[in-house]
């Protein structure tokens, strides 16, 4: 059965479990308000129904999620900066719902995961992934900060030198390379990523709830302070980025698909 429905969220109920598919295959599954109040209503629910013992999220078709919707990010410049921090608090509460929820979250990674897509994936509990997926930590590509958790995700789980390499060049790594370093729980074959996902639920839900919920509380709670001043740190320089020239280039030429001109930015004279 299906509790909830929108334009871009379907929520599956299956009793012992919920997926929750991100449906906006079209622009590579980018985050919107409406999976946004979707997903918040799946968490939720699996909070309050003991009987649930997992959330899986996934998305539409061949690719989890490619972050900000651009077209969205570009009408930010023109917010003050207040509601700008406003518009990314949003993307945090999701990131505190997902981390917070006493049921294991699990992302399933077919094609790859970007920008907030990536924040979003490594704030789960378990990332099951094809193992001919990529993941990118996009934003300087646009020239702005990570948000959503992100930084804080990628300097628990990775080797320093990795997460610079990943957040400061905005280039892809594959799944293999992130599972042999330990952010990817499990690699697949491209297309199964979801039954490896719906075993390990079949795990978690013959397990038992309540020492799961404190197990799960115990291994978030130890840097919550920590990841919560993150949080807002990523929140005040994403807003500062936004209204930044770097951000009016990087973003105007991923939509024109052309390279940044971020050289020029850089030394005014030299151009």
């Amino acid at each position: 059965m299906n509790p909830y429905t929108n334009a871009h969220c379907e929520i599956s109920d299956l009793g012992d479990r919920l997926v929750v598919e991100n449906r906006n295959a079209t622009r590579r599954n980018a985050l919107t308000p409406e999976f946004q109040e979707g997903l918040l209503h799946a968490l939720t629910l699996a909070s309050e129904q003991p009987r649930i013992g997992a959330v899986i999220l996934m998305g539409e078709g061949d690719f989890f999620c490619a972050g900000g919707d651009l077209n969205h990010l570009l009408t930010a410049q023109s917010m003050d900066e207040g509601e700008r921090r406003t518009q990314i608090d949003a993307l945090n509460d999701l990131i505190r719902a997902v981390v917070h929820c006493p049921r294991p979250v699990i992302a399933v990674i077919e094609g790859g995961a970007a920008g907030a897509g990536l924040s979003l994936a490594l704030a789960c509990d378990m990332v099951i992934s094809a193992r001919d997926a990529r993941f990118t930590a996009a934003y300087v590509n646009a020239g702005l900060v990570p948000d959503g958790g992100l930084t804080a995700a990628l300097a628990a789980g990775l080797p320093p030198q990795m997460a610079a390499h990943m957040a400061l060049t905005g280039l892809p790594v594959e799944a293999a390379r992130l599972h042999a370093l330990g952010l990817v729980t499990e690699l697949t074959e491209p297309g199964e990523a979801i039954m490896a996902a719906m075993a390990l639920a079949d795990r978690l839900a013959a397990g038992p709830a309540q020492a799961q919920a404190a197990i799960k509380r115990l291994l978030t709670g130890w840097h919550r302070t920590a990841f919560e001043a993150q949080l807002a740190a990523e929140r005040d320089a994403m807003a500062e980025a936004l209204a930044s020239p770097e951000a009016a280039e990087g973003i105007s030429a991923f939509l024109a698909r052309r390279p940044p001109g971020f050289r020029a930015l850089r030394d005014p004279d030299a151009s």
